[in-house]
């Protein structure tokens, strides 16, 4: 018995149309002879009734008086009512098929409610259902304590069941659909000759997904990546045999090793802090951040003074923390940061003259840079982000042939 795991985000289960889609992939796939667990979002996003957002929004949202768990309890009924209504339609269509909760499915997360970790698996529910079923329908995003308590595992959490369910049952593929054809070398939105990538790498893909690439949650991608399970990014829409994207190891004979760069991504909404260290130390400032529950990114430490990034929506708070303890600061607001994202960076000189003279060329300033063996990150202006993209990738990506 060989399964297959195929996810549909929110757009891909929004209305019966969507779900008829959705199922042409399903069907598809038991008329290979696969067993198949589907994995589904909420219905729809924000607006539509049943969406996460829109059921924080009947109890106040931020300003909700629930418990984290009582808010688990809520938000996690969006999945299971998706989960309902797609086996309902499956099952009218003819498949034989099984609805589970993540809990039913034998998904077990400590009882830190709203990002919950999973703990353990049981493959042993799915695998008795399949005896019966060619496809198994289990709710995204939720598990449950071991006293059986409901929990969410954070934002992106359907891709991450997928990817565990995919790991512990030994799936042949896990299948990501989304409303895109598949992951792009940048942004189409920002970047005039941004193309489709046959083929990246699990570790690019993560790279690129906590850079700002919004397919797939990178936790999900790191998952598949530890159990060597190939995935596919893949569009409801298209036909069921146009596979997408396929993310597998680097050492692949199906990945383009010739390549240096595989993408150029980013991330927007972001301040830029330059605090020197003359009152308190580099190691006293991020405690100060830590304790008050501010996550910096892109830092940068030197003898005399830190640089590091906060989303707008921290800065205010940083700056007020910075005060208090008579500590001066520089902040630039509206900031972006671009990244570079490629196996092949690692061992190739030049990377790094080439990302500054295509930004310089533009007159566009960087005002702060670091890298890894895989990914060169630069920060510039918000407004400069456009131009700045479309630099790189035409550097490094060119026009398509």
């Amino acid at each position: 018995m060989e399964i297959i795991v195929e996810k549909f985000g929110g757009t891909s289960v929004k209305d019966v149309a969507a779900r008829k889609q959705a199922l042409k992939h399903v069907q598809y796939a038991v008329d290979q002879g696969d067993k198949v667990i589907v994995v589904v979002s909420a219905i729809g996003r924000k607006g539509a009734p049943y969406a996460t957002d829109s059921l924080l929004g009947l109890v106040g949202a931020e300003q909700s008086r629930l418990t984290d768990r009582e808010l688990d309890m809520l938000v996690s009924v969006g999945e299971t009512i998706s989960t309902a209504v797609f086996t309902e339609l499956a099952r009218e269509q003819g498949l034989n098929v099984t609805a589970m909760t993540g809990h039913d499915a034998g998904i077990v997360t400590n009882d830190d409610y709203q990002n919950a970790k999973i703990l353990r698996v049981d493959p042993k529910p799915i695998k008795d259902a399949f005896v019966d079923n060619d496809v198994v329908v289990v709710t995204g995003f939720q598990g449950a304590t071991e006293s059986g308590h409901i929990t969410t595992i954070g934002r992106g959490g359907s891709d991450t069941s997928a990817a565990i369910l995919g790991a512990v049952l030994h799936a042949k593929r896990v299948d990501i659909f989304t409303d895109v054809n598949g992951m792009m070398t940048a942004d189409p939105r920002l970047v005039t000759h941004a193309r489709f990538i046959k083929s990246i790498s699990y570790e690019e893909l993560a790279n690129m997904a906590h850079e700002g690439a919004k397919v797939i949650h990178p936790r999900a991608v790191e998952i598949a990546e530890q159990a060597h399970v190939p995935m596919r990014i893949r569009s409801t829409y298209q036909e069921p045999d146009e596979l997408g994207t396929l993310v597998c190891d680097r050492t692949s004979n199906q990945i383009e090793h010739y390549r240096t760069v595989t993408g150029i991504a980013h991330q927007t909404d972001l301040t830029q802090f330059t605090v020197p260290t003359t009152r308190l130390s580099s190691s006293e400032i991020f405690q100060l951040m830590a304790q008050h529950g501010l996550s910096v990114d892109f830092i940068n430490i030197t003898q005399d003074q830190v640089v590091f990034n906060l989303v707008d929506g921290d800065a205010a708070v940083a700056k007020d923390l910075l005060t208090k303890a008579h500590v001066d600061c520089q902040a630039i607001s509206h900031c972006a940061k671009v990244s570079v994202v490629g196996a092949g960076i690692t061992g190739t000189p030049g990377v790094t003259a080439r990302i500054v003279t295509a930004l310089s060329a533009q007159h566009i300033d960087i005002l702060q840079s670091t890298d890894s063996y895989t990914t060169i990150w630069v920060l510039v202006k918000e407004a400069d982000l456009k131009p700045a993209m479309n630099a790189l990738h035409d550097e490094f990506l060119g026009v398509e042939k």
